[in-house]
């Protein structure tokens, strides 16, 4: 018989073991095919595809375009149903912003529909009460809901069925019940004790008042079942002018709040073109502020004098020079990109290459910047999101992104409507001169921002990166690794991700970057890219989850459609 090994020797060999065999990034399984970090391969379909957070609303937009309908019926059929099997994620208390390729006009179309600040509600007020930001959670940061306003504009362009038949799956979904997913399980289980305390969401949003479902329970809104019939019945007006829109003045006003009825029925959306710039032979079109999709667009300028592909995916290079990059975009992202009724920003010269150049002289190889100040680009003359695409067999394809801000949101949840209001007003600075500048009237500077991809004029690419400040630089990544590093649709999803943090905000939350910020790597990258990015003076570090959810369609230059979902969420591709 072999003699035992006493106990602090035994924890001494497990030490040294750990020590001396080095770490392997877990893979999920060993596939014969594609890159070893791929969950899965690329969907193919000839006829429509979806690409959604929840396999249950792919299929009702699979479903919906199989029953006649466009792809934008799709799209607003998925989103109803995400808002009400991920509502950690969005929701009709939250905005929407979508871009949608038109077969028949062979134009883009941009849609920005995000809500205003209560027009009775002043940066005063937030001063009485000694505030010097905005509360993340309560009747202070609530804004006017703008998807329902969005779902109906976009059906009134392009939907082929009714708004009641796009609304019907998720109302019998709502009343009948179905089974809690289990990244939404997990986010939901985090939301409840820091909502708990807001009128309406316990009594709407847990199980018996006290916990949140969990991983495979059933879940019923038969209030938002209510609500979203009364919508179908009575259209957009019914939330924004009818009992409902006096409902949640109502309760607000009894609240500590400001939205009021005179705010929702005065909320429209607005269509806007689309801007873009040109990387490698292909056009990636992004939303103009008050979101903050052409940081992305400044990125992709700020790299493209340089060979990522002879570098490789991972190298010390490709990182440092993708973060450098971010850095110099978000900088100007904190004093330009607001509510361009109030405060213009110069668009076409941010996103200009020249603009581009002359910031990219900042760029060392070898050396971290510590410090950005913004540029001066007019020449001194001045979790949690969801994202979903879907493709019909017209050739017609979405780009949407929703949310309700902070996961779940406000934690305000109107009696008997089965929603929660977003906090989007967080967004706003409480300091005078701003542009972001709390004002009533004003919408915030808004993170969620939907992507769309050209070539030669021609649409390839409707894709999707959730979770905050991560967007654009998730948007950035994925065009990288398909067209410098040579990735298929799902690969691209499935790499490894970089997040930089610590950049100066426009919401004024934070002073001005001065050490550089904080360097986040996802499993998967070698330690000697670690080592190498740490003596240019990052600071590195392994954080848990902000990595964000893709989604995506790619025009199949076979015929037909490629679709991806990654694995970071609980999504699902699916075509016919």
């Amino acid at each position: 018989m072999p003699r035992s090994v006493p106990a602090g020797r035994l924890r001494l060999l497990s030490v040294l073991l750990l020590v001396a065999v080095p770490a392997l990034p877990a893979l999920a399984a060993d596939r014969i095919t594609g890159q070893p970090f791929a969950t899965r391969s690329e969907v193919y379909a000839p006829h429509a595809m979806a690409a959604t957070s929840h396999p249950l609303a792919t299929q009702i937009a699979l479903d919906t375009m199989k029953a006649g309908g466009s792809a934008v019926d799709a799209a607003i059929a998925a989103n109803a149903a995400l808002g009400l099997m991920e509502p950690t994620g969005n929701g009709i208390g939250g905005d929407l912003f979508a871009i949608v390729w038109d077969p028949k006009t062979q134009k883009l179309h941009g849609y920005d529909g995000s809500g205003r600040s209560p027009r009775s509600l002043t940066l005063a007020e937030f001063q009485r009460r000694g505030l010097t930001d905005i509360p993340p959670h309560g009747p202070l940061p609530v804004t006017v809901p703008g998807t329902v306003d969005g779902w109906f504009a976009l059906h009134g362009r392009f939907g082929k069925r009714t708004m009641a038949q796009n609304l019907a799956p998720t109302i019998r979904y709502a009343r009948d019940g179905h089974p809690v997913h289990e990244v939404i399980a997990y986010y939901w289980d985090r939301s409840v004790p820091r909502l708990a305390k807001w009128p309406g969401f316990s009594e709407q949003f847990t199980v018996d008042g006290t916990r949140a479902p969990r991983k495979g329970e059933t879940w019923r809104n038969p209030n938002l079942a209510n609500t979203l019939q009364a919508i179908a019945d009575g259209g957009r007006d019914a939330f924004y002018k009818g009992d409902m829109a006096r409902v949640i003045g109502d309760y607000f006003a009894a609240n500590d709040g400001f939205l009021a009825y005179e705010d929702m029925a005065a909320h429209t959306g607005n269509w806007v073109d689309p801007v873009s710039t040109s990387y490698r032979g292909v056009e990636l079109w992004e939303l103009p502020p008050s979101g903050q999709g052409i940081a992305a667009l400044q990125i992709l300028n700020l790299l493209e004098p340089y060979d990522l592909a002879s570098y490789g995916f991972g190298s010390p290079e490709h990182v440092h020079l993708f973060t450098e990059a971010k850095k110099l975009a978000f900088a100007d992202r904190a004093r330009w990109y607001a509510d361009p009724e109030f405060h213009p920003a110069p668009v076409e010269r941010l996103i200009s290459k020249d603009y581009a150049r002359e910031r990219g002289a900042l760029i060392s190889m070898d050396t971290a910047l510590r410090e950005v100040q913004p540029g001066t680009p007019a020449h001194l003359d001045e979790g949690d999101t969801i994202y979903l695409t879907t493709a019909d067999a017209d050739g017609m394809m979405v780009s949407l992104i929703q949310s309700n801000y902070r996961g779940m949101g406000s934690g305000m949840a109107p009696p008997g409507l089965g929603f929660i209001l977003q906090d989007r007003g967080e967004q706003f600075v409480l300091k005078p001169g701003h542009p972001n500048t709390f004002e009533p009237g004003k919408r915030p500077f808004h993170t969620i921002i939907p992507a769309f991809a050209t070539k030669d004029g021609k649409p390839w690419l409707a894709f999707g990166v959730m979770g905050g400040a991560m967007q654009p630089q998730g948007h950035v990544q994925i065009l990288l690794n398909m067209i410098d590093f040579g990735m298929n649709l799902q690969e691209a999803g499935d790499a490894p991700r970089i997040q930089h943090d610590g950049s100066t905000e426009p919401t004024g939350q934070n002073t001005a970057m001065s050490d550089g910020g904080e360097l986040d790597l996802e499993s998967g990258f070698p330690y000697e890219t670690v080592r190498a990015l740490m003596q240019k003076g990052h600071s590195v570090r392994f954080a848990h989850g902000p990595y964000g959810g893709y989604q995506a369609i790619m025009v199949n230059s076979e015929g037909g459609w490629v679709g991806a979902s990654e694995s970071r969420k609980d999504g699902q591709a699916a075509g016919y």
